[in-house]
């Protein structure tokens, strides 16, 4: 099965008026998230997930993406 890609906010830009953020595709997971999933940085990177250290939120979508992903792998399926 193909890693999930992480979803994040785009950041609000003031200067724009403040427009709502959309989501788009960040470069990896937070921490929080892996924590939150049971995985640690290493165990994450060997199943091929990509980590963002710097990113400090906890979105509840990717931490239900990356159970998913750790179920699917646990009962060998090929997507």
């Amino acid at each position: 099965m193909k890693p999930p890609k992480a979803i994040v906010k785009s950041p609000r830009l003031i200067k724009h008026g403040g427009l709502p953020s959309k989501l788009r595709e960040g470069r990896g997971f937070s921490i929080l998230e892996l924590k939150e999933a049971g995985l640690t940085i290493n165990q994450a990177r060997r199943l091929g997930l990509y980590v963002d250290k710097r990113r400090r939120s906890k979105h509840p979508w990717n931490v239900e993406a990356l159970k998913k992903f750790l179920e699917s792998i646990r009962r060998g399926e090929d997507c």
